[in-house]
């Protein structure tokens, strides 16, 4: 019989990460965290997150944040792949939840071509979860009978028409495009005077919470640092002030 030994066989998880904070974490994630051997995460994972895993667990941020220098998802691939085919227990942590605007097609596929085993882990997704923690429900029996999610990133390819028909919209990525956001919905037939929310750093002690209406928004926040935030536009915005918890939130008069 030959010496050889065939190499162990690693797993890599795609974890949510929710909020980025402990308290918002799923207890699924937890567990793997305190047993990771390799952790690849996101720009926005709050450091109590990193405190978590082992001493010994090599960490690597390949975080993608607007308007800064980031991973390449090429090669943020191959880190992954790498470390699963070294027999490494591998957490990728990500922001939210792995499937919603997570980029997890493309990490998922390399694995998979590279015979890598893996498994997508959930997590709390800021779409609800800001406005939860904001006291602002997107549904209601009167106001909003549906809402849609949405990405911001890229304004021209969406269509504000049908959107704009919407009872709800919860914007994510969509602070620096806000001016477009708001001029595309006004445009389309949304009243200057609906509701909108902002929830910048939803879930963490920096929580910061900005309420006004589409035609005063832009320029009551002009002087401000949004990002990272959620952006929820409708009636429900108006719910606010009888189901906000205590949370030193910043609000914009109207």
């Amino acid at each position: 019989m030959g010496n050889d030994r065939q190499q162990p066989l690693g797993k890599v998880y795609l974890v949510g990460a929710g909020l980025g904070s402990v308290a918002h974490l799923t207890l699924q994630a937890y567990e793997l965290l305190k047993q990771a051997e390799v952790l690849i995460y996101d720009a926005l994972v709050g450091d109590a997150l990193l405190d978590l895993v082992p001493t010994h667990c090599l960490k690597l941020e390949v975080g993608k944040r607007g308007g800064f220098p980031s991973t390449p998802q090429a090669e943020i691939n191959q880190l992954l792949v790498q470390y699963g085919q070294q027999g490494k227990r591998v957490v990728r942590l990500k922001s939210g939840d792995p499937f919603i605007f997570g980029r997890s097609t493309a990490e998922i596929q390399a694995l998979i071509e590279a015979g890598c085993a893996f498994e997508v882990v959930p997590g709390l997704s800021s779409a609800l979860t800001a406005p939860l923690l904001a006291g602002i429900p997107l549904t209601d029996p009167v106001q909003s009978r549906c809402f849609a999610v949405m990405s911001a990133h890229e304004p021209d390819a969406l269509e504000w028409e049908a959107l704009a028909q919407l009872e709800t919209l919860v914007i994510l990525m969509g602070t620096r495009q806000l001016a477009e956001v708001v001029e595309q919905l006004i445009r389309h037939g949304r009243s200057l005077e609906t509701p909108i929310a902002i929830i910048r750093w939803a879930g963490q002690p920096q929580q910061q919470i900005w309420v006004s209406s589409l035609g005063a928004v832009v320029r009551q926040t002009r002087q401000e640092t949004l990002s990272p935030a959620v952006i929820v536009i409708g009636e429900v915005v108006g719910l606010r002030p009888y189901l906000r918890q205590a949370d030193g939130a910043i609000d914009s008069p109207e």
